[in-house]
């Protein structure tokens, strides 16, 4: 496949997924109700960018109940087999090449495009034990690691009122009380909570001192909605790294149309989000080890 190829077929995997997600009675998108990030079951490192909501796409549509992926080399190299006639899932991974000057005035310059790389589920191998640290966490820590995790990154934060919203001239977060959090058909009020404070978390980190993103002036347009998808996967992503099951927030059924009217015409568009939604999750982990290390 070329790469227009890859873009178009994520895409369109997104859609599909936002698309049988929405009824007459549910509001629920893709990357909701995962409580960790997909992990790489050969190097245990954490798949990035617009590979995490392909894989909680893939994982979420074909019930798996693991979030360890490999490729079929991977497997085999960790004693396990892919069992015959399984079928694995298609990620993206990003090569470089380097393209000659090609006048005395030019400099080289290093260029990535996009591969292709099949994976498959724990759940489609035998011989794999799953790692204890994919088993559940407590409630109990959980709170306790996302209140940690909002204190190191030293946003300011403003408990009570009404509603939740990220203040751009003040910078500052509001959050409602928690009492004003109810169990849903999907999450419970505690996940519902924190779901909506890192949301709020990822807004603050694309103010102009921190990763200048740039964010629609006037509610409802295009970029507001952008910056709003961003901060859905954002939450997702620090949710599914803390362990906490996210939540879909009701008011982003808004934005629905304005998604997929964008996916629609606009191969690259999840791709761009979900990069700047792994940028504002790096950046506030990377807070984290600036506080532990002072």
């Amino acid at each position: 496949m070329n790469k227009q190829d890859i873009y178009q077929s994520v895409t369109n995997a997104i859609i599909e997924a936002i698309e049988n997600g929405q009824t007459a009675d549910k509001f629920e998108m893709p990357w909701s109700g995962f409580s960790s990030v997909p992990v790489n079951a050969h190097t245990g490192k954490s798949y990035r960018g617009v590979n995490i909501p392909v894989l909680w796409v893939n994982q979420m549509q074909k019930g798996f109940k693991s979030g360890y992926w490999g490729t079929y080399r991977q497997w085999q190299e960790r004693g396990a087999q892919v069992r015959k006639g399984e079928k694995g899932t298609q990620i993206v991974f990003w090569k470089s090449f380097d393209v000659e000057p090609q006048c005395d005035n030019e400099e080289a310059e290093t260029r990535m495009f996009a591969r292709w790389s099949t994976v498959f589920n724990a759940d489609q191998v035998e011989g794999f034990t799953l790692p204890a640290d994919e088993k559940a966490t407590g409630e109990a820590k959980i709170i306790d690691t996302a209140e940690k995790f909002m204190e190191n990154t030293g946003a300011t934060i403003k408990r009570g009122g009404a509603r939740a919203y990220y203040d751009r001239i003040a910078d500052y977060i509001a959050l409602p009380d928690m009492s004003l959090f109810h169990d849903t058909a999907t999450s419970t009020a505690t996940e519902g909570f924190y779901s909506t404070a890192l949301h709020e978390l990822t807004h603050w980190s694309g103010s102009e001192s921190r990763l200048d993103r740039a964010k629609g002036r006037k509610h409802g347009d295009a970029d507001y909605a952008y910056e709003e998808l961003v901060a859905e996967l954002g939450a997702a992503m620090l949710c599914a790294a803390l362990g906490i099951t996210s939540a879909t927030r009701a008011d982003h059924a808004q934005y629905i149309d304005g998604w997929l009217k964008a996916l629609k015409s606009d191969k690259k568009f999840i791709f761009s989000a979900a990069s700047q939604a792994q940028k504002a999750a790096d950046y506030l982990t990377d807070l984290q080890n600036r506080e532990a290390a002072a």
